[in-house]
């Protein structure tokens, strides 16, 4: 394909590749080099680091929307178990005092027949109570598959443009400082790095937008979703102890002003 053209076209074409592997080879050191400041926890340049103050507050709502998804999910976990070993219990409870009331024929006997009687019913009120929490557990659980999962792929992609960018900005300080305006391979290469710093900016800035609006609607979006489905839990939870307060209060005027035992202790 070349031989047809002149012998300096050729050999302009090959030092324009050998230009760009080398160009590249540059770009992925410092690229390379920023990446390990941030590993490493390096103080870099505070103009720079300040001027990405309200996309790092952004991350840091996104960072907290994550890890409060998950704690949360391990917390209506707990509860279910928690409401099921209560339920059980106070069954049990339940059915040892109608048991024993039975064989009691004072006072006392009845009370405990009715207040055993009581804890049974609870104890079957009390499971209505996962039902709700079930669906707000699956509710969460597709948030953070869906919705976070999106956001935080993201988050990736910007983050190695703001490498890259922060790298270029690097390379560009390091041209900078052996600059000799007078010299036009220098000032060549200068405009190429500027030129590099300039697209990678380009790039940045885009996605920095795109994750800057995906935190906003993030947080927006849970808000909606845990106000909507607590206000069923909450609804669940009020009938419950609705139902148990007043099976309750039903006991406790039934049996109002039974004079309980009085022990005098011996010395």
């Amino acid at each position: 394909y070349l031989s047809n053209y002149p012998r300096e076209f050729y050999d302009q074409y090959a030092q324009s590749q050998e230009k760009s592997v080398v160009n590249k080879m540059q770009q992925k050191y410092w690229k390379t080099k920023q990446t390990l400041i941030k590993v490493t926890g390096k103080k870099e340049d505070e103009h720079v680091v300040a001027s990405d103050a309200d996309l790092d507050a952004k991350l840091e709502l996104f960072h907290s929307i994550q890890r409060t998804c998950m704690e949360l999910l391990k917390a209506i976990e707990l509860y279910q178990k928690r409401i099921c070993f209560l339920s059980q219990e106070e069954n049990e409870l339940g059915k040892f005092l109608r048991s024993q009331g039975s064989q009691d024929k004072t006072r006392a006997g009845k009370m405990m027949q009715a207040t055993g009687k009581a804890l049974c019913f609870s104890s079957q009120q009390r499971l209505a109570l996962r039902a709700p929490l079930s669906r707000l557990y699956q509710e969460v659980e597709t948030f953070r598959y869906r919705a976070i999962s999106d956001t935080w792929l993201t988050v990736n992609r910007m983050e190695q443009y703001r490498t890259e960018y922060r790298g270029a900005l690097l390379w560009m300080k390091d041209v900078s400082q052996e600059l000799d305006p007078d010299l036009y391979k220098q000032m060549e290469k200068f405009r190429k790095v500027q030129a590099q710093v300039r697209h990678a900016k380009l790039n940045f800035d885009k996605l920095k937008t795109d994750v800057c609006q995906k935190v906003d609607l993030l947080g927006a979006s849970r808000c909606n979703l845990l106000s909507h489905v607590l206000a069923t839990y909450q609804t669940t939870l009020l009938h419950f102890w609705e139902k148990t307060s007043h099976t309750m209060a039903a006991i406790h005027e039934s049996f109002k002003g039974y004079q309980p035992y009085e022990f005098t202790m011996l010395k």
